[in-house]
């Protein structure tokens, strides 16, 4: 029974994760902390074994989102390669700092993460009448399916410093960064909420890989974990991906408000008690 509920963790993670560009360690981190101590098999689980077997997972969450999106042309890879010089270290450095964190401190921190990306992503809805048409820094351009075209862009630096923060708050939380990474690329650099879903997962995934390599190097991995979730993981991916293409874009963006309201509470109400 222990087993079948990690693989409905990582279905779940692995579907919320690539449906929002979350990558899925926002649902598979929480849950496995509160699991811990209901299921046996959680016994004596730390933030660092969840984080870093969070971060295992997700390589192969993003690994079938990714390819799922390549085939509704919604992955933005030269956008993706250029954050990722950011986002791999980034993630190197919170996968060490992760080490100093207790279970109580880990919880009230990523809970109000949580709710500070929600807020922020309200502010962007009340500030979009403002915004202006990009017209300097790395210019991309999308031509949706109503045959509506779109620009979006970043200057190279800031967009590597920003994908830095973001890279490192995954290796530190475990959640692969989408909940910070997907608010930015449509709110500072004007993403349409599709392309930013898909390349954020393109992102999730090389960065996943940098981050896992430092947590397996500290022994934050538990396999036995990894292997129940993983194959939920994959088979959430793919169904995310799909299920993301018949939403509108304000759909996903509501979505995403709610899951990291829920989330950041419940975690902080877990900290705190």
């Amino acid at each position: 029974m222990d087993l079948i509920i990690l693989f409905l963790v990582g279905l779940i993670g692995g579907t919320v994760g690539s449906l929002l560009g979350l990558g899925g360690g926002i649902i598979v981190v929480p849950a496995l902390l509160f699991l811990s101590p209901y299921l046996p098999i959680l016994k004596d689980l730390t933030p660092q074994v969840a984080v870093g077997t969070s971060l295992v997972v997700i390589i192969f969450t993003g690994l079938s989102s990714t390819l799922a999106y390549m085939k509704y042309k919604k992955v933005d890879y030269k956008s993706g390669l250029i954050l990722f010089i950011g986002s791999g270290p980034g993630a190197f450095v919170g996968a060490w700092v992760n080490k100093s964190l207790n279970n109580q401190s880990f919880s009230v921190y990523f809970g109000l993460f949580m709710i500070f990306c929600s807020i922020l992503l309200l502010l962007n809805e009340r500030m979009k009448p403002r915004r202006k048409d990009v017209t300097k820094g790395y210019i991309r351009k999308f031509t949706d399916h109503q045959g509506v075209e779109h620009a979006y862009g970043f200057h190279p630096m800031v967009g590597i410093v920003v994908a830095f923060s973001v890279g490192f708050l995954s290796g530190l939380f475990g959640i692969g960064g989408g909940s910070l990474m997907v608010p930015a690329m449509i709110m500072l650099f004007l993403f349409p909420p599709h392309i930013a879903v898909a390349t954020s997962m393109f992102i999730i995934f090389l960065s996943s890989i940098v981050s896992s390599i430092t947590h397996i190097s500290l022994g934050h991995v538990n396999w036995l974990y990894a292997l129940c979730l993983i194959p939920g993981a994959w088979f959430g991916g793919k169904w995310g991906a799909k299920i993301n293409q018949r939403l509108k874009s304000k759909q996903i963006v509501l979505l995403l408000r709610i899951i990291l309201i829920i989330v950041g509470i419940r975690l902080i109400f877990q900290g705190l008690a």
